[in-house]
């Protein structure tokens, strides 16, 4: 079923909280908004958060001869998305699987979606490095990956966990995209400063050390933080905050990669 996909993207976090999620989905909305057919899989099967991200939350996934369709996000169909979450019957619904489960379903996720063409696939996967990330290698074995984007905080204690996360890349031979720092400060709604509340410049100084590129510094910026749950393009809405920015720049580094 990934065929027809021309270049597969995993978004990593070492640990959770750090917005990765978000960052996934307003990278594929940032893909979509500049045409290209994108498909966003979530395969965080504990921590499902795509469908409420994008306002998916009461959408049916449907299954037809080539397997399961995807849930798109408008006419248009620019943008297909695939999660657990479509499968539950609300939000507080638990997800209870041991190890092979959880290898079952993300196995069906990259095997049984009926993606058709897209230009990108982004897949969110869980933060660590465990079975979930062990089954998605295997299953691209055969077909490949363009790379990883790394995410993380500025804090001492996650970028620690994504050290982890860069010797799981380079042991299991994922090419490192880039590492992006997320809530690097925080923007004032009403005067745009910027202040550091934890700290800045971790993920810059991560990215030397692992001599992988550093691909932008996201401050937390309320304004962003309200386009959750609307399924809505932060370039499109915000177009001259520093987000907006950092995802165009994404968007050109992975154009060029993929060329």
């Amino acid at each position: 079923m990934l065929d027809k996909v021309k270049h597969i993207i995993l978004v990593l976090s070492g640990k959770g909280g750090v917005g990765k999620s978000t960052v996934s989905t307003q990278l594929a909305l940032t893909l979509a908004e500049a045409d290209h057919k994108v498909g966003l899989l979530d395969i965080d099967l504990c921590g499902p958060s795509v469908p409420y991200l994008l306002g998916l939350e009461d959408r049916d996934v449907h299954q037809c001869d080539e397997g399961w369709v995807p849930v798109y996000t408008s006419a248009e169909k620019r943008l297909a998305v695939m999660s657990i979450g479509f499968l539950l019957k609300n939000r507080s619904d638990a997800v209870i699987w041991r190890g092979p489960k959880k290898t079952a379903m993300i196995k069906q996720f990259l095997e049984d979606v009926n993606w058709d063409e897209l230009d990108y696939l982004i897949i969110d996967t869980p933060p660590g490095t465990s079975d979930e990330h062990i089954t998605v290698m295997e299953c691209l074995k055969t077909i490949g990956t363009e790379g990883a984007i790394i995410v993380t905080t500025p804090q001492e204690m996650a970028l620690e966990d994504v050290r982890k996360e860069v010797t799981f890349c380079k042991k299991t031979g994922i090419p490192i995209l880039g590492i992006v720092e997320n809530m690097s400060g925080f923007v004032c709604p009403n005067c745009a400063e910027c202040t550091n509340i934890f700290s800045s410049g971790g993920g810059h100084s991560l990215a030397e050390l692992a001599k992988v590129p550093h691909l932008g510094t996201l401050p937390i910026d309320p304004r962003v933080g309200e386009l959750a749950g609307t399924g809505k393009a932060c370039v499109k809405e915000l177009p001259d905050c520093t987000t907006s920015e950092v995802l165009r720049e994404l968007v050109r580094t992975l154009t060029t990669v993929g060329q």
